[in-house]
Formats: C-alpha cells, structure tokens, sequence
C-alpha cells in the first residue's frame, strides 16, 4: 500500500512538471485566412491576436512577455489586436507585478496601424482605470463597447461579457451607419449569438481552450456558459467566423494540459478578391 502511495505521489508531481512546461512554453503561433465582405481593399492585412497575456508568477513574468512581444513582432502584422486578461491574480501567483509593470512590455509591439485592446473580466477585478492608463500609456487603444476603423476595417471593442459589461445593441448601433467590413474584438466569445450578421468575425479569448485538456475526459471547464460551441480554435456559423485562443498565460493554476499557450495570425482578405482566385 504504502509503495502504491508513493507511486502515486511520483505521478502526480510528474504530471504538475509535465502542466507547468506545457505553461511556460513559447506560444505557438496559428494561422488563418477569412475573407471578409464588403472590403474594398484590393489587398490582404496581417492581423496578430493576442489574449490572455495573465502577468503574474510564476509563469508570465514581463521578461517573458517582453519575449513574446519579440516573437510577435517577427511575423510583422499590420495590425495587433488584444482580447483583455492583462493580469491575473490567481491565489497561487508567487508574484503580483504592478499595471505599470504587466503592461509596459506591450509598449515594444510593433504594427504600422497599431494596436487596439478590450478589456477582460480580471482586468475589471484588479482596477479598470489602472490598466487602461497603463495600455494607453503604452501606446494602446482601448475600445469599450466603441468601433473605430483602422486599415479600412471597422474594429468594433465589447467590453467585458463575463461581468456583464458588454453592450452588443450599442455595438450595432455604432456600426450601423459605417460602411465596410466588421471586426468584431471581445474578451469573451459568448457575445457572438447577440452581434447581428453583418459582425462577420469574431476575435474572442477568455476560455483558454479550457487550460487544461485531458485525453477521454475533454475540457473540464471553458468559462462560457455555451459549453464547448465557443471553446476553441477557428469556428464557422453560416457566414460567420469566430476565432478563439488558448491565449498566452494561465489562470487559477499555472498549468498548462492539452492547451498550449497560442497567438494567432489572420491574413484577412476582401471576399470578392478570394472569390476570384482559381
């Protein structure tokens, strides 16, 4: 009995190893193309998305980031887009770094239309204003149930869903009288059944592909209450695209199962323009 025990014990620290690597690992960088509708450019865009960046001990570190941000910048997108959790204060972080301090390497992203952010709900946990001065001192445009165009798209900001500060209907009015394609950038992806169809895609994080991912059992959390619709990856619903990431930290438990921190790289095209290819 007492040798089953130890057994036991072995196996568990090896799996806590095995989640932590899996944590702190460099984030692999998936990629897509979406063709949008009603674009008139006559070319493509590279858009980088990030999320879920959690800074915070003893996974995320600023180095860390700041590392990460070299990697972004080496696939050099035109756009960087991020889908809010700048922090994170997870009862097992053995360091709680500052707004000022978890945010200033996003200072380092480099795109020639810059970089636009919502917030997140441990955003909102920690101090809203803090972290929205830290990302505009940053260089970091923030949008909070407000749209701006950038590179001949319409950027369309939810605030929070998860704590109930996303406003889709003053979304869709704000949208209503610009012409162009959608973007449609949310921490939380359970706002896509409220956006109407002309929201043609969708950049969401939050849920972590569930963190942890377990062969046979699945994901035993994904943080939506839409179950697994959301959970991961790039989804199709009629013409509608929805993409959705691991993100880059972790949240409740610096590991990582099944999960693999990610970023992603969109290629966006005019429909019309991808129609036409042979």
């Amino acid at each position: 009995m007492k040798r089953v025990l130890l057994v036991g014990i072995a196996l568990a620290f090896l799996m806590l190893g095995y989640g932590y690597r899996g944590a702190v690992r460099d984030p692999i960088v998936r990629r897509a193309t979406v063709t949008l509708p009603d674009w008139q450019s006559g070319g493509s865009l590279r858009v980088a998305l990030l999320r879920d960046v959690h800074v915070a001990g003893p996974d995320m570190s600023p180095a860390r980031l700041a590392r990460i941000v070299e990697q972004v910048n080496a696939l050099k997108p035109d756009l960087v887009l991020i889908a809010g959790d700048l922090v994170s204060d997870k009862r097992v972080s053995t360091h709680r770094y500052s707004e000022d301090e978890a945010i200033a390497p996003l200072g380092g992203l480099r795109a020639r239309f810059g970089v636009v952010a919502v917030l997140g709900n441990h955003d909102h946990w920690r101090s809203t204003v803090a972290i929205r001065r830290a990302l505009e001192a940053n260089r970091v445009t923030v949008l909070s149930n407000s749209v701006l165009r950038r590179a001949g798209l319409i950027i369309a900001g939810a605030d929070d869903d998860f704590t109930g500060r996303a406003d889709p209907a003053a979304l869709a009015r704000a949208v209503a009288p610009l012409a162009g394609p959608v973007v449609a950038l949310s921490h939380s992806p359970d706002i896509v059944p409220a956006l109407p169809p002309r929201f043609s895609l969708v950049l969401a994080g939050h849920t972590h592909c569930g963190q942890i991912a377990l062969p046979l059992i699945g994901r035993p959390a994904t943080m939506s209450r839409y179950g697994d619709r959301f959970a991961c990856g790039l989804i199709r619903e009629g013409e509608r695209t929805i993409v959705v990431g691991a993100g880059l930290g972790t949240s409740l438990l610096p590991l990582r199962i099944g999960a693999p921190p990610d970023l992603w790289l969109l290629t966006l095209k005019p429909r019309a323009a991808q129609q036409a290819q042979p």
